[in-house]
């Protein structure tokens, strides 16, 4: 990963996606049938044709059989030919367009997803064969269907926003969110609920975990904003460190030593880094934004009567906690190395 070309990571299917996202630029991909896919389809039309002939002969009564069965076995003929149709279709979609899709995960349960509305459509089919009245069979099955829903809307909608997720990835599994009250890295996006393994939260100050799971319905993501610290055009967040000093400090010894040390910190890789999907991100309109791959420092008028040294800095989300723990103890010792250029409040002064 580490000094890795822009082109290199830009062909990794997640940043490709994002690429895509954002520029609007949509890649032209030719879809090749492989063979066992091609035989499918033949015997799908095959098929097709057998009981297209089948029932048009026992209509012309050309085939013999006998006359209390010959409804019975149009009834079959023509669900064998919706069953088939359904299972063409559903092929169909499978080879041309969940095929296209890079992430396994996501594929794996788009399919899964597919064969679950095929089960369904093959179940009404067969319903519409059993019983002489079809129509009727499936106005019950319409009126059930609306009843069981009512009783279920929450977790249909919670279902439905399963799908979204899977589709438009607001967040995958690894991504640390925020939705609501709720912070976390999340481990499971299941059919109802997504788990969250929680960070912060009300017992600590900071962005380590706590120990705890956190389990939300899906719908809420259809209600809620939704705040990802994982982009993968850009897997890093914003932190700073900041000091109280006195006026008359030598700012520029400040600015120089507070630089210096948080670069040697975060190491020359990780600017490098940073400088890679720095690059990367101006293939988008967030290339308006300032993106400086080295730290900065700033100097603020606090609320008091001191000044604040503040540096900012690049880093990723789960290693926030530790680097700015280092960090301040390396600012605190290089700076209080040099107390007549710093200056920090003293006894009752802070």
């Amino acid at each position: 990963m580490m000094g890795e070309p822009v082109e290199e990571i830009s062909k990794r299917p997640e940043i490709r996606k994002e690429l895509e996202r954002t520029t609007g630029e949509k890649r032209r991909e030719k879809i090749e049938t492989r063979r066992e896919d091609r035989f499918w389809f033949v015997v799908h039309a095959v098929v097709l044709a057998v009981c297209a002939t089948v029932y048009f002969l026992i209509g012309a009564k050309v085939i013999p059989f006998p006359e209390a069965g010959v409804a019975i076995a149009q009834r079959i003929l023509r669900g064998a030919v919706l069953i088939t149709i359904v299972l063409a279709m559903a092929r169909a979609i499978s080879v041309y367009g969940l095929a296209r899709v890079e992430d396994a995960s996501t594929r794996f349960t788009l399919q899964r997803v597919a064969h679950l509305a095929v089960a369904l459509a093959i179940a009404v089919i067969v319903v519409s064969i059993i019983f002489v009245n079809w129509y009727a069979a499936i106005a019950a099955f319409g009126v059930g269907s609306i009843i069981i829903g009512l009783a279920v809307q929450t977790p249909m909608k919670s279902f439905i926003a399963w799908i979204y997720i899977l589709v438009r990835q607001p967040f995958r599994v690894g991504d640390r969110i925020k939705i609501g009250d709720a912070t976390g890295d999340v481990i499971d996006v299941g059919y109802l609920d997504t788990t969250l393994w929680e960070f912060g939260g009300q017992y600590l100050s900071t962005d380590h975990p706590s120990g705890r799971l956190i389990k939300f319905p899906n719908e809420k993501v259809l209600d809620e904003l939704i705040y990802n610290y994982s982009w993968p055009l850009f897997p890093y967040i914003w932190n700073e460190v900041k000091f109280q000093i006195a006026y008359n400090a030598d700012l520029e010894f400040i600015a120089n030593t507070m630089q210096k040390v948080t670069e040697e910190e975060l190491g020359r890789e990780m600017i490098e880094r940073v400088q890679t999907f720095r690059d990367l991100l101006a293939r988008t309109p967030v290339d308006e934004l300032e993106v400086h791959e080295h730290p900065r420092v700033i100097f603020r008028v606090g609320e008091n009567t001191w000044l604040e040294a503040i540096v900012r800095y690049l880093v990723p989300p789960r290693e926030a906690g530790r680097v700015k723990t280092r960090l301040i103890k390396k600012l605190l010792a290089a700076l209080n190395a040099a107390p007549d250029k710093v200056m920090f409040p003293a006894g009752a002064a802070r």
